[in-house]
């Protein structure tokens, strides 16, 4: 065990992706018999059986399951390792890469990149978007130093490995036709929505804000169709298909025929600003904090 070769843990990967020693091989530009002699060599290290060999291909076995996973944790570990050097050594320095979600992609991070790059014309500054998993996935490779993150009373991030600020708060509001009866009041109780359609986004967290926000009020919500973003929402209620729930920051092109409404005792999410809690911050993420913070209390002066 002490003599594994993290090189033959690639190749096992290579052949359980492909399912077979032969593609594997043509892959890597190896002959078929020198991936078959790595993978019995791992085999003894590790004394089990990795893979069971067929005909038309191979199969990881049960323990060859298991060893990949750790090969993956692995991986990870190496690249984190390596980034981590690579800060040691200068090579990140005049870079910053950040993280974010689309919702705030589409509002508060463009204000934040114009300006920090206002401030540090010298740094380049790289943002990825992703879902909330993908996001704390790059933090811990070290892919990005900052993110943005979102969560809600029943569903705090709690990860010890990361340090989170919270920059501002994100209100719920009901989205509703322009021609709708409850379009100008001041605010709406859910308990006056207990024969609306909604359009809810299917699989997304405002789902679940939705079922909890009827449940609260007494009802199940009825749901005439399952949105695929924010924009699909607008359109269904535009045209009269139901009504829908959003965050605020969802809205930054509201559609002149959707009005956005307060919705009493609907639950807001956070919105953070995360980083490894190990990591020393560079320069840049340091100035960027301070940016996303200014930002952040702009944004809340303005609504």
């Amino acid at each position: 065990m002490l003599d594994l070769d993290l090189r033959r843990l690639r190749l096992l990967r290579e052949v359980s992706r492909l399912g077979s020693l032969t593609a594997a091989a043509a892959e890597l530009s190896f002959t078929t018999s020198a991936v078959s002699q790595q993978v019995t060599k791992l085999e003894h290290e590790m004394g089990v059986a990795l893979l069971e060999r067929h005909p038309r291909g191979a199969v990881l076995t049960e323990a060859g399951r298991a060893l990949l996973r750790y090969a993956d944790d692995i991986d990870r570990i190496i690249e984190a390792a390596r980034a981590e050097m690579d800060e040691f050594a200068g090579l990140r320095r005049g870079q910053l890469r950040m993280g974010t979600f689309p919702t705030v992609g589409a509002s508060l991070m463009p204000d934040v990149v114009l300006a920090f790059r206002a401030r540090h014309p010298e740094v380049t500054v790289t943002v990825v978007s992703a879902r909330r998993a993908g996001l704390v996935d790059r933090l811990k490779r070290r892919d990005i130093e900052l993110t943005l993150l979102w969560d809600y009373p029943w569903q705090r991030i709690k990860d010890e490995e990361l340090t989170t600020v919270t920059l501002m708060s994100d209100p719920t509001l009901l989205l509703l036709p322009r021609e709708h009866k409850l379009a100008h009041a001041p605010a709406v109780r859910a308990e006056a929505l207990q024969d609306e359609h909604w359009i809810v986004r299917d699989e997304h967290p405002v789902a679940d804000v939705l079922r909890r926000v009827c449940r609260a009020a007494g009802f199940e919500p009825s749901v005439a169709f399952a949105a695929n973003d924010y924009q699909e929402t607008q359109g269904m209620v535009a045209a009269g298909i139901g009504i829908a729930l959003a965050p605020q920051l969802a809205l930054s092109a509201l559609r002149p025929d959707v009005v956005a409404v307060p919705l009493e005792n609907a639950p807001s999410r956070r919105i953070l600003l995360a980083h490894l809690s190990g990591r020393h911050l560079s320069p840049s993420a340091r100035q960027a904090t301070e940016v996303c913070r200014s930002i952040a209390s702009a944004h809340l002066a303005s609504t």
